[in-house]
């Protein structure tokens, strides 16, 4: 894996082994952030299930003010905290304002408060493992229901899911507003009564 654009172009990443972690894919991560870019760029950046760190890296290079990664797994810790390493995002100052939560998304979500330091977001990005379906529900409810105080004004919630995987149109405030096939996987964007680029809904052709 590589990070796409922006300072830390073309840098490597490391990916975890094992079928546990899956990473998105580098032409997903791509046209994720093609959709993402004019929001990017000053942006407080939540990457949940953060896996090796791929997207929320990818969020900071390309101008993302802070970027949290909430991530449980030991070995999918080890190496995010290693790419972070390399990349030099693990010194303060330098890293700007990127932050490790190793905790599960779900303990995240119902502990954090909106008014600690940097806990309002712009864009917050999902990717549970594809079989664990039961993550998508609590994660998404929780974003649209008792932790949608952690989402600033205009907010984006973009779950990575298999294609063939329908969820659900709304969930408590949240309503999807988009979706983005490729290959396999499709990309579902919701917002809270606020509009997300490019309006509708629509396949790989998109």
């Amino acid at each position: 894996m590589r990070v796409i654009a922006g300072t830390l172009r073309r840098r490597t990443l490391e990916a975890p082994a094992g079928l546990a972690t899956r990473p998105t894919s580098d032409r997903l991560r791509e046209t994720l952030f093609n959709v993402l870019a004019p929001r990017i760029e000053g942006a407080r950046f939540l990457d949940l299930y953060a896996g090796s760190g791929a997207v929320g890296i990818e969020a900071m290079s390309r101008g993302a003010a802070n970027v949290v990664l909430v991530e449980r797994a030991v070995p999918a810790l080890k190496v995010l905290r290693g790419n972070l390493e390399k990349l030099g995002l693990d010194k303060p100052g330098l890293g700007g304002g990127v932050r490790v939560e190793a905790v599960s998304v779900g303990a995240f979500l119902r502990k954090v408060r909106p008014e600690s330091a940097g806990m309002r977001f712009d864009v917050v990005f999902l990717d549970p493992p594809y079989e664990a379906g039961e993550e998508y529900a609590m994660a998404l409810g929780l974003l649209g229901g008792a932790a949608s105080g952690l989402l600033a004004e205009g907010a984006v919630v973009i779950a990575e899911h298999r294609r063939k995987e329908k969820l659900e149109e709304e969930y408590g405030v949240s309503r999807r507003k988009r979706v983005l096939e490729q290959g396999d996987a499709a990309l579902s964007f919701y917002a809270a009564g606020s509009a997300v680029p490019g309006h509708g809904t629509g396949g790989a052709s998109e």
